[in-house]
């Protein structure tokens, strides 16, 4: 493991992920608001917590924007306990299935934090941001599980990927390498804490370097501005933030300010359309980085900061240690590097989970051999970057003897001014097989583009059979916590 660390910053826990964590540090660790702990607070607090815990098969985490939060997975891990983190907007029925399926032995919750009825049978522990510490931890295993965190579920109950300690670390320090990430940087962001993006990056990630995070609590313009105009060298984003970001810089001097003195502006979790890309790139001088990922994997590739020719709608190429290919129906290896041939991708690498909790009917189906298939559908370029044009189950649309990617139907949608936001899917045709839906949210509401013209526009840009054959209108797309469509929303 690479360090970031002077010196005199050596870690004083002994604990492998956090180099950074020691009693007697005043550096600022962690910022939520008005609320900061510094690294020997956090030392402190997270320590004691171990203590406290430390023995529990499993505990749940009330995963809330919060300090508290971030305290609280930092005191699983230095405990080895394998850490659940639940989203507090989850409904009754799917919370149900994911206690009874993870069987915390603890629930971890800030102070104040209600708790629903469903985890009334479970033994709760505050979460403190202050305290004694405890004992040094002791070695874990690499191997062991670190976190439960479960998927969407949108092919039936959420499944629980097994996340062990060697896999965060070795993403961390991927993306580490490839955004030239160090202790001296400042992270920015107002993601969600109960999944890989907010938490496992953005908080990990900073503690991993010995770098200090700044939590906005929940997204906004005027935050992104405030913290990046204070310090802040670093921001993570979703694409719907990034979009709103897009909208206000032509109005904003202080958020163009902001935003172009940033080392580094890094989208996630879907792809960022090209129309907020320009917006951006335009109006600050600074490209928005794009990277790949999943729950099972982590990370799997990056634009990397230091590489000026990446294209906008590129995810990069493979991070450090990670193994990938594209596979065609057959499951063959597609060699081709031309931008053109598409096929799903495959993952190996240190990166990948263990396996779904209580599901090795669900694992063994996700495997190729050693190969993860990730359901994602792509090109590779000839400089071996990687172009995701969807899912395939949702996002792969053979009309009329031809694969077309909804990705890059959308992006030249989204190229049209009367256009906020587009969503492509297929529907069966008797004739194509499947033919081509566009779910158009207009950007002046009561003034729509004709289907003609969105037809039209699509046509000249790309090949004749990629056009739509179906318009369909909205008033806003559906989307869930972390800003992706929920295309199977998408019905008549």
């Amino acid at each position: 493991m690479t360090s970031d660390l002077k010196d005199d910053e050596k870690p004083g826990t002994g604990d492998d992920l956090f180099p950074a964590l020691r009693p007697d540090s005043d550096r600022t660790a962690l910022r939520f608001g008005e609320r900061s702990v510094t690294y020997g607070t956090l030392a402190s607090a997270a320590g004691g917590l171990a203590v406290r815990i430390g023995g529990a098969s499993r505990v749940a985490l009330w995963a809330t924007p919060t300090l508290e939060t971030a305290v609280g997975v930092v005191a699983a891990l230095l405990a080895g306990v394998p850490v659940v983190p639940l989203n507090p907007k989850t409904g009754e029925r799917e919370l149900g299935h994911i206690l009874k399926d993870s069987a915390p032995r603890l629930v971890l919750a800030g102070p104040g934090d209600e708790l629903p009825a469903a985890l009334a049978g479970v033994e709760r522990v505050d979460i403190p941001v202050s305290g004694l510490g405890g004992p040094p931890p002791g070695p874990v295993d690499p191997a062991a599980p670190a976190m439960i965190v479960y998927t969407s579920g949108t092919t039936g109950p959420p499944k629980g990927a097994v996340l062990p300690r060697r896999a965060i670390a070795a993403t961390l320090d991927a993306v580490a390498d490839a955004w030239a990430w160090t202790g001296d940087d400042v992270l920015v962001h107002g993601l969600p804490l109960f999944h890989v993006h907010g938490l496992i990056l953005g908080v990990l990630g900073p503690l991993r370097r010995g770098g200090e995070l700044r939590h906005l609590g929940r997204f906004s313009v005027d935050g992104v501005r405030r913290e990046l105009g204070s310090g802040g060298t670093v921001l993570f984003g979703v694409p719907t933030m990034y979009h709103r970001l897009a909208e206000a810089v032509g109005e904003d001097p202080g958020l163009v300010r902001a935003l172009a003195g940033a080392r580094l502006l890094v989208s996630g979790s879907a792809a960022l359309p090209l129309p907020d890309h320009t917006r951006i790139t335009t109006a600050t001088g600074r490209r928005v980085v794009e990277r790949y990922g999943m729950t099972e994997t982590l990370m799997n590739t990056s634009v990397r900061a230091d590489d000026p020719k990446a294209r906008p709608g590129s995810v990069g190429v493979p991070l450090p240690g990670v193994g990938l290919r594209l596979v065609d129906e057959a499951g063959e290896p597609v060699a081709a590097y031309d931008g053109e041939t598409i096929g799903e991708i495959q993952v190996r690498g240190a990166n990948l989970f263990t396996g779904y909790l209580n599901r090795p009917d669900a694992t063994a189906e996700a495997f190729d051999g050693d190969w993860f298939r990730t359901g994602d559908m792509a090109v590779r370029d000839p400089d071996g970057s990687v172009r995701i044009v969807g899912r395939r189950a949702t996002d792969l649309i053979k009309s009329g003897g031809y694969k077309i990617g909804a990705g890059e139907i959308e992006n030249v949608l989204l190229d049209h001014p009367g256009v906020r936001e587009a969503a492509v899917t297929g529907e069966p045709d008797p004739d194509l097989g499947e033919r081509v839906v566009a779910w158009i949210v207009p950007t002046t509401p009561g003034t729509r583009p004709t289907p003609d013209e969105l037809t039209a526009h699509v046509a000249a840009e790309l090949a004749p059979h990629k056009r739509p054959r179906v318009i369909r209108y909205l008033d806003a797309l559906p989307r869930n916590d972390m800003g992706k469509v929920m295309k199977r929303a998408l019905t008549v």
